[in-house]
């Protein structure tokens, strides 16, 4: 028996529920006895690998089973399949997938695990149901299964605390909005590592939305500018397109649409990278109605 891949099973179910090595250990052991028994230095008392099992939520049995990587990997592609459907829209393949997995224990006895099924119901109920408060609700619980105000949030964490943000703009929260995304930004902080990086981004991004419709154009317009630094150090297209136009909206309602055309243009071309046609119609429409202004304007 290679007794370090149970040190590797032990690991891939801690990162699969999102809990540190100090979490596991606490009541069981120490830290850094889990360190060594996850790197394989050591192997665990029959007593403490039946603790851990626990704590993980797996038969201890699991660890003696072949293929290290089955549970997780099933784990790691429902996730996928969820990401999947909510960034293509297809909510009617979301709920359904979550209702399959609610009656999976896999992911009914494991908080971190119910969590990811709780999030994507709270956007089906807020995006097909349009029961926004419900959606909050649920979200607000999805939340407090997992959250610790001794640590900073993990990324699915600060992933709920956005989809709030985003719900309660669109009730035209904008105060409680900007709450949700402060939350997020400043657990971030300066040193936290993303794996996620588009989570900074949509920080910039949305809290710039609110701070527009707000009518703090100039703060608006340094949050733009700070989230397309930050995608350009990060060599990410994502959220360009977006900063780009938020910037020439900004301008526009200062009144310089000429300085607003660039950023629009700059928008509608990587909408147009990312084959989105419906956010290319619109700005295209923007331009055409924005030079129009600027005509006008040159004629008088």
């Amino acid at each position: 028996m290679d007794y370090s891949i149970i040190g590797k099973k032990i690991r891939e179910l801690r990162k699969a529920i999102g809990i540190t090595q100090g979490e596991l250990a606490d009541g069981i052991c120490t830290q850094a006895l889990v360190s060594r028994m996850e790197k394989g230095d050591i192997y665990p008392s029959a007593t403490v690998l039946y603790r851990i099992s626990q704590k993980l939520g797996v038969d201890v049995n699991y660890f003696f089973e072949i293929g290290s990587t089955e549970r997780f990997d099933y784990i790691k592609n429902v996730e996928r399949l969820l990401n999947n459907y909510r960034f293509k829209l297809q909510y009617d393949e979301l709920i359904e997938l979550v209702q399959k997995e609610e009656k999976n224990p896999i992911f009914i006895n494991h908080k971190e695990n119910k969590q990811l099924l709780e999030w994507n119901k709270a956007i089906y109920i807020a995006e097909i149901e349009n029961d926004k408060d419900r959606a909050i609700s649920v979200l607000l619980d999805a939340y407090q299964l997992t959250a610790d105000p001794k640590r900073a949030m993990s990324e699915r964490e600060m992933r709920i605390q956005l989809s709030m943000g985003h719900i309660l703009s669109s009730q035209d929260k904008d105060k409680e909005a900007l709450e949700a995304y402060n939350r997020v930004r400043d657990s971030i902080g300066q040193d936290t590592f993303l794996q996620d990086k588009s989570i900074k981004t949509r920080i910039y991004y949305h809290t710039a939305r609110i701070l527009t419709r707000l009518g703090e154009y100039e703060e608006s317009l340094n949050y733009c500018r700070e989230g397309l630094k930050w995608t350009i150090t990060q060599e990410r297209l994502f959220g360009i397109a977006q900063l780009n136009y938020q910037i020439g909206y900004n301008l526009e309602l200062q009144g310089k649409p000429v300085e607003a055309l660039p950023y629009f243009q700059k928008g509608r071309n990587y909408f147009q990278i990312q084959k989105n046609k419906k956010l290319v119609e619109f700005i295209d429409r923007k331009i055409a109605e924005t030079k129009r202004s600027v005509n006008v304007e040159a004629k008088t």
